[in-house]
């Protein structure tokens, strides 16, 4: 049975503001009705895989985690990364947790950032490579290309492995982002596809391929897997070990050395969302050609990409405009010049500014924070607690806190004194004082809460007990 294994890390800066490290563009809904993540999961359902194993940075672990579990596919089944090393190494570590369970299932790699519309053309293709996969070669599907694209590699294929037309090809070479012009001959001679980025083969015949052209990664991730910790949903490598594996793809350190790669075409609706003009392509759009997401108003205009997930978007008499709304930030870019989005983030990270790395609303294992106010000496935030969920225990040096309860029942403990409150209710915390809050109810606890003092950071949060295995 095959085991599913998706790379879900990366930052996703070229769809600022939207994306941001601490919540890129995998855990978004971008297309469709689900985050790109969880789409990525239910395009499986109809093929007989098991729980999908999913690959992501530390700090995106409880995202992770409960986008799985909305979907019913939270299973122990989370591989962290304490740091990024590309995915050569991401996939031998799922690898080697794979051969602990189960003698040599075959691993079908995907991303967790990729658009597939045609769901049935996907799983016919997954069948095709299953039997190839099987007697120990490595897949890789290519992309039917659509034209000359310069933002993709491209795989030559060689000879037809079965002589039969839609048959699997042997992979001649890899090649990298090519010119304009270089990419029309690619089209004109047929004998190319889009690099997709998935692969499909058994565990040990990738790992055996790893040592013979990539020994220093395999060892580093045998070394980080000999200390792994597993606890809850969560599979922890230890970072001391696998700070030393190298960074680099499986392109090039398997793929693009093996004898035994073969490519499968796949003509699916395909897009890997690299840019907001891709993401214009493949939505829907109405007569003017304008693809809107949420409260907009567009008044002779045309061939525009609006999303604003906050205040109302009007857009009169403009044409091919990206402008994306989020609560601390907006984008307005010509759509054939977003590929200059990096730019703004080099900018962020310049002047050491927080937009590149989170939004003003931030996703927490108990729920989320709305920063509202931000000044010099307080914040408020509006916070959302989960039912049964709770801070951890802590305390602050610098700031003294103030609850009002908007919504919910709170259960507020400070120093040995327990206390219950309601809406309308408010409690004060000073400084130096262990506290913490659970929501006891059955619906969300929504309040505000006011943070004064002369330091506000985020490291003046001290933990006294951890409720969520943080480290």
């Amino acid at each position: 049975m095959l085991l599913p294994v998706i790379m879900a890390g990366g930052t996703g800066s070229r769809l600022w503001p939207l994306s941001r490290e601490l919540y890129p563009k995998q855990f978004i809904c971008l297309h469709g009705q689900h985050s790109m993540l969880q789409e990525t999961v239910m395009r499986l359902s109809g093929v007989e895989a098991q729980s999908p194993v999913v690959i992501c940075n530390e700090e995106h672990r409880f995202l992770v985690a409960e986008q799985l579990r909305q979907i019913k596919k939270l299973s122990h089944n989370i591989i962290l990364e304490p740091v990024g090393r590309n995915t050569a190494p991401a996939i031998a570590l799922a690898a080697l947790n794979a051969i602990e369970h189960d003698e040599d299932p075959i691993l079908l790699v995907l991303a967790a950032d990729h658009i597939i519309d045609d769901k049935k053309t996907f799983h016919a293709a997954i069948e095709r490579a299953i039997a190839f996969a099987e007697e120990g070669s490595l897949v890789t599907f290519g992309i039917v290309p659509a034209g000359p694209e310069t933002g993709y590699g491209y795989i030559h294929r060689g000879e037809s492995v079965s002589g039969q037309q839609a048959s699997p090809y042997k992979v001649q070479r890899f090649v990298e982002k090519p010119d304009l012009k270089t990419a029309e001959g690619y089209i004109n001679s047929g004998e190319y596809y889009w690099n997709s980025g998935m692969f499909m083969f058994r565990a040990k015949r990738y790992l055996q391929e790893l040592e013979k052209f990539r020994p220093d990664i395999l060892e580093a991730c045998k070394r980080a897997m000999a200390n792994v910790k597993a606890g809850g949903d969560f599979i922890s490598i230890d970072k001391a070990d696998f700070n030393l594996c190298p960074d680099e793809s499986v392109d090039y350190a398997v793929m693009e050395k093996t004898a035994d790669a073969i490519v499968v075409p796949l003509d699916a609706g395909w897009s890997d969302v690299g840019s907001w003009s891709a993401l214009w392509e493949v939505n829907e759009k109405d007569d003017s050609g304008n693809s809107l997401k949420g409260d907009t108003f567009v008044h002779n205009s045309k061939n525009c990409y609006i999303n604003t997930d906050d205040q109302l978007v009007a857009a009169i008499g403009v044409e091919d405009l990206v402008i994306v709304n989020t609560k601390d930030a907006v984008l307005v870019a010509k759509r054939d010049q977003v590929q200059d989005v990096k730019r703004v983030v080099e900018f962020l990270k310049a002047e050491c500014r927080t937009e590149y790395r989170k939004h003003r609303e931030t996703y927490w294992p108990w729920g989320r924070a709305d920063l509202v106010v931000q000044a010099e000496r307080f914040n408020v935030n509006r916070i959302t607690v989960k039912p049964g969920e709770a801070f951890d225990l802590q305390m602050h040096y610098h700031r003294t806190e103030h609850w009002v309860i908007l919504s919910g029942t709170a259960k507020v403990t400070i120093l040995d004194k327990t206390i219950l409150l309601t809406e309308n209710q408010s409690t004060f915390i000073p400084i130096g004082s262990v506290h913490t809050l659970e929501n006891p109810g059955k619906i969300p606890l929504e309040l505000l809460e006011i943070q004064s003092g002369s330091y506000l950071g985020d490291d003046d949060i001290i933990e006294i007990k951890e409720q969520f295995g943080r480290s």
